[in-house]
């Protein structure tokens, strides 16, 4: 430990800002009055004692004096390398100042106490390792800044407080850290202090290396970037002149393209306010890419470009008549959109509230009867272009609206783009299969429809990467659904819902022999003079071969037919030019796959037996017939109850409840066994169990089948039904008439049953068809039963167990 001894009278020499630590050698101005009065005083002092004048250094900060100083001694006196008078001045010990006294001249004199820093001899193992460790890190710091003939006078400091003081010289170090070391008695806790201080100031500069290292090589990569596009400019501006071009800024070019462009006022403004943000960019910033993107989108973009509509409505009728058999419903709402059309230009009422006559269309129906097609020949006949945007498996909103312009590859909205492409702003734009949107995590698209297919709003439309309105409202949006119900409602609400049920089988042979025929003959390689096929052929294929609402299974089989007929051509087998006739289709592509019930053998027809009845159901695919079967458990194996299979639904199993109640309820009204109910079990089964099946509009189908089943009395054959039923027996409404009564025609069936409230529903169904349908409209179930079910002495059938049949004994 260091101790004090040795009692001082000495001027001070106050220092303001700097300290001076022993062993430091330091020139001092003399033109300054305290200095120069301490120096004067000490050397007035000397010429009564001995040795070299002595001053006291002391550290003042911020007036302040410290509570140590500096015992220094005055080598030399005389001018410094400025010319100005100084005086060069060694520290050599430390002193611990006292009370203030009295001396010679005008400088300032205190009582001190010098302060004993002597280590004992050898170092302890701890001091020699902290004296190691300073010198390595001295050495390191001295050898970064070059001072190469420091770092052996450094190296031979053994005296751990000098060492320690030789800090003192290190720039680095604050006024107070320096403070804090001339403070500090002990010199192994002085050494620990400046290897504290040195230690965490090779850690700072070891970072501000890093940092500065890695700016210098971003700087580098901006002055090579910044050259190599500088020599690019060059290269372009030589063959500009090469090829004759006139030279011209980037920005120039775009603001020139944008004043010379035909736009909307407020996108034109909005156009220019980017190029101006592009003039004010820098070659190297990512936003001028997104600039120029978002300005080529701009200027692509027919903001007055116009097709102008045929108002010819009879040769717009033509031409849908001609490109499309049958969908009298779409090619009348079309005509009537035409025709106002028409009208209102000719008053000038073209443009209204700022919003012009567009028109939004949903086609609802089953596959294949031609939906997608129809949007061409629509676009057709009003002379506009056409643009079809697959909705199918869209799941994110940004595909409607548009991404925003920041996002990395961000694009304008499917609507936008179909507009681009199309080249005009009135275009017929197809929506195609809308009801086959989904949500996710990253949005829901039918929401983002709502304004683009909402007339009163989309005359405003902005997209997100657009920014700037978008006109829509003279846009003729077709909208395709397999599935109306998939629709979400506010967006169903939005548009007028058109319904194609499907084609009879007159219109299907129509259409194979004008439209399908022609094309698939294009596509085998063959004239339509060296295969012909007969319209009874087209029939059986349309009504034994297919079975569908739509046609294309019937385009296929008619391509399946062509490439037969090509085939044995080719082979040897047949000579052209030849005509298919329907004697002719079993030959060459195979048996018919769907013959009608009526057409079976008696014995092998599904309503051969007690409980199976026939019933009208409408599928995705369209219209459809369904069978119900129903059988009674034995009452000393089976359990009592109601078992109900083929995939049902709720509402579906619920109408098999209040079928068998009804029919428990007014069993003895309608002469049928029902006391068996009790303690047999029922089941009924719904054949193709692999397809789910719901809804009400099998309950009198269900009624009957069970009715059957008790009365042993066979359902007729050519009759299928379709309607709700009630616990009260009354029948009630159901949907879908048209495409039920398309179904059972194409099945065969002579006689259908619907219910009384639905006759309105028949006005929808082609004439043809009801020609051949004997159609009953009832309001009871007793009126189903006696029209469906055949007379008990028909129905008998002794040669069938009554246990196989699983019906009970006949009344």
């Amino acid at each position: 430990m260091a101790s004090t001894s040795t009692p001082l009278t000495l001027p001070v020499l106050p220092l303001d800002g700097e300290v001076v630590l022993p062993g430091m050698v330091v020139p001092l101005d003399l033109s300054d009055s305290e200095v120069r009065a301490a120096v004067e005083a000490a050397q007035a002092a000397a010429r009564t004692t001995p040795g070299k004048p002595r001053v006291l250094l002391v550290p003042r900060i911020d007036g302040t004096y410290a509570n140590t100083g500096v015992l220094g001694t005055v080598e030399q006196v005389g001018r410094l390398a400025d010319g100005d008078p100084g005086a060069l001045i060694r520290g050599r010990s430390r002193v611990r100042i006292g009370a203030g006294t009295t001396g010679p001249g005008a400088a300032l004199w205190v009582e001190g106490t010098s302060v004993d820093e002597t280590v004992p001899e050898p170092l302890p193992g701890q001091t020699a390792e902290l004296v190691k460790e300073y010198k390595a890190l001295a050495t390191a710091w001295l050898r970064k800044r070059g001072a190469w003939q420091v770092v052996d006078r450094v190296q031979a400091i053994d005296d751990v407080s000098a060492l320690a003081d030789n800090s003192g010289y290190s720039p680095f170090l604050t006024t107070d850290q320096k403070v804090e070391l001339l403070e500090t008695a002990d010199p192994v806790a002085r050494l620990k202090l400046a290897t504290q201080q040195l230690r965490d100031h090779l850690a700072e500069q070891d970072v501000a290396e890093s940092i500065a290292k890695d700016v210098q090589e971003g700087v580098d990569k901006q002055q090579r970037e910044f050259l190599l596009r500088r020599q690019l400019e060059a290269v372009r501006k030589e063959l500009r002149e090469l090829n004759g071009e006139q030279e011209g800024e980037e920005s120039d070019d775009y603001r020139t393209r944008v004043e010379a462009a035909d736009l909307p006022e407020k996108v034109r403004d909005a156009a220019l306010k980017e190029v101006d943000k592009l003039e004010r960019s820098s070659d190297q910033s990512p936003e001028g890419s997104w600039i120029r993107t978002w300005l080529d989108t701009v200027l692509e973009m027919p903001w007055n470009e116009r097709t102008e509509d045929a108002y010819d409505i009879r040769g717009a009728k033509a031409v849908l008549d001609a490109e499309h058999s049958g969908l009298e419903d779409v090619k009348e709402r079309i005509t009537e959109y035409l025709a106002v059309r028409k009208r209102r230009d000719d008053r000038g009422l073209g443009v209204v509230g700022g919003r012009r006559g567009g028109a939004v269309l949903a086609l609802v129906g089953p596959p294949g009867v031609g939906k997608t097609s129809l949007g061409e020949s629509v676009a057709h006949a009003m002379g506009r272009k056409f643009v079809r945007v697959a909705l199918g498996g869209v799941r994110d909103e940004a595909e409607i609206r548009g991404h925003r312009r920041t996002y990395v590859g961000a694009l304008p909205g499917r609507v936008v783009r179909a507009i681009k492409e199309a080249g005009s702003m009135n275009p017929v734009v197809l929506l195609d299969e809308i009801d086959k949107v989904g949500s996710d995590f990253r949005g829901d698209p039918a929401a983002a429809l709502l304004e683009v297919l909402d007339p009163a709003q989309n005359h405003t439309f902005r997209d997100h990467y657009l920014e700037v309105e978008l006109d829509l409202s003279d846009v003729v949006f077709l909208a395709t659904a397999n599935v109306l119900e998939a629709i979400p409602e506010a967006l169903a609400d939005r548009m007028e819902i058109v319904r194609l049920d499907g084609y009879t089988e007159d219109e299907k042979v129509v259409i194979a022999r004008d439209h399908l025929l022609p094309r698939q003959l294009e596509r085998a390689g063959l004239d339509k003079d060296e295969v012909t096929i007969d319209e009874s052929a087209l029939r059986k294929l349309a009504g034994e071969y297919t079975r569908e609402a739509g046609v294309r299974t019937l385009e296929r089989s008619v391509a399946r037919l062509l490439r037969k007929v090509a085939a044995q051509h080719e082979l040897g087998e047949r000579k052209l030019p030849f005509t298919v006739r329907d004697e002719d289709l079993r030959d060459l592509i195979g048996r018919p796959h769907h013959v009608p019930e009526s057409a079976q053998d008696p014995a092998e027809r599904r309503t051969s037996v007690p409980g199976v009845a026939t019933g009208l159901a409408v599928t995705g695919a369209g219209g459809d017939v369904l069978f119900v079967e129903a059988s009674l458990a034995d009452p000393e194996t089976g359990a009592a109850g109601l078992t109900l299979t083929g995939q049902l639904g709720e509402v579906m199993k619920e109408s098999a409840q209040i079928a068998l109640s009804f029919l428990r309820s007014h069993g003895a009204e309608l002469e049928l066994p029902v006391a068996d109910l009790k303690d047999r079990g029922v089941h009924i089964h719904f054949p193709a169990g692999a397809v789910p099946k719901d809804g009400p509009s099998a309950g009198i189908t269900m009624t009957t089948a069970l009715a059957s089943l008790l009365s042993g009395r066979l359902v007729r054959t050519d009759v299928a039904m379709t309607g709700e039923v009630s616990l009260t027996g009354r029948v009630l409404p159901i949907g879908g008439v048209k495409q039920k009564l398309l179904a059972a025609h194409r099945a065969g069936v002579t006689t259908v049953i619907i219910p009384k409230r639905n006759e309105p529903d028949l006005d929808d169904v082609p004439a043809e068809v009801l020609d051949k349908l004997d159609v009953h409209a009832v309001t009871d179930v007793r009126q189903v039963l006696e029209l469906a079910l055949a007379p008990a002495t028909a129905g008998a059938a002794p040669e069938v167990p009554v246990a196989a049949m699983g019906a009970p004994p006949r009344l």
